[in-house]
């Protein structure tokens, strides 16, 4: 791969990641499976303890290219309370960064049918970014990052979370603080701030039979200072032998997935993802994504 090549990936992840969709944290396409990353409210808030691991890979065969892999678990506590861990690693060719939280939430029982779950996270941030990488794309870079150091930081999040059988709703922001982050504008990378994340969503789920059901979800992102961010996914739930769909994340991509249930308790699956926006020349930029939950 030249060098021309190179400078154009770069910039586009760069781009992709912070100017163009503005989404500093990484999108998931099995999100609906994945809310603790979100949300701290539901934590414990299934019946049984759940663990789940989930590794995203976008531009395959791109050395550097955008990767992420979290780990996340959840148990319910007892007295109302629950609890939850989650591990995000993401990399972007000179960026990476290893997230770790502790989420507890408590729940009101309103109804019979509804609870509502109040929760809050904590979390530490370890940022690092290769700036001498820069050199080698041919990336201009502000004065302040020559002696630029690797970051840890500490973070707070909160969250409510409406739970009901067939429907529920959520709003939260999991990270509060706005840390310093690799950043680029017109070629040149500097250092910037991290942009607060907040996200709205719900979902309801349509008796289509005995064995079948219709999963609908939406999930609306704001980031500061930035366009709002829109998905849709539905899913067919074959009366959890498995399921598929599709997902819609607004001007952004489409995507396809299927998740198996293997055996009682653990669930296999797999998500394709392509972009809607215009691609580098040569350049793949799908992505797939592997998801395992194993409830215990």
């Amino acid at each position: 791969m030249n060098l021309i090549n190179k400078l154009q990936i770069l910039l586009a992840a760069m781009a992709f990641t912070v100017t163009v969709s503005a989404q500093q944290d990484p999108n998931y396409t099995f999100y609906q499976y994945n809310m603790n990353i979100y949300n701290p409210a539901f934590a414990g808030s299934s019946e049984a303890a759940e663990f789940s691991l989930g590794i995203r890979s976008q531009w395959a065969g791109i050395e550097g290219a955008p990767e992420s892999q979290s780990a996340i678990f959840g148990m319910p506590m007892g007295k109302n309370l629950g609890l939850g861990a989650s591990i995000l690693n993401d990399r972007t060719f000179i960026e990476q960064q290893t997230w770790v939280a502790i989420d507890i939430s408590y729940f009101i029982q309103l109804d019979e049918d509804h609870r509502l779950y109040f929760g809050i996270k904590g979390s530490a941030n370890s940022y690092d970014a290769n700036t001498d990488g820069l050199i080698t794309y041919g990336v201009g870079q502000d004065g302040a990052l020559m002696n630029y150091e690797s970051r840890f930081t500490p973070n707070v999040g909160a969250g409510a979370y409406l739970k009901h059988d067939r429907y529920f709703v959520s709003l939260s922001s999991p990270k509060l603080l706005t840390p310093d982050r690799l950043q680029e504008r017109d070629g040149n990378a500097y250092l910037g701030a991290d942009r607060m994340h907040a996200y709205l969503s719900g979902g309801y789920s349509f008796f289509l039979g005995k064995t079948l059901d219709l999963k609908t979800m939406g999930m609306f992102r704001y980031v500061d200072a930035s366009p709002i961010s829109l998905e849709v996914t539905g899913i067919l739930d074959f009366g959890e032998r498995f399921e598929f769909g599709a997902s819609y994340r607004h001007d952004e991509s489409i995507s396809g997935l299927v998740l198996f249930n293997v055996s009682n308790g653990f669930n296999l699956g797999y998500a394709y993802e392509t972009s809607i926006q215009n691609s580098i020349d040569g350049l793949d930029n799908n992505t797939h994504e592997l998801f395992m939950r194993l409830r215990m």
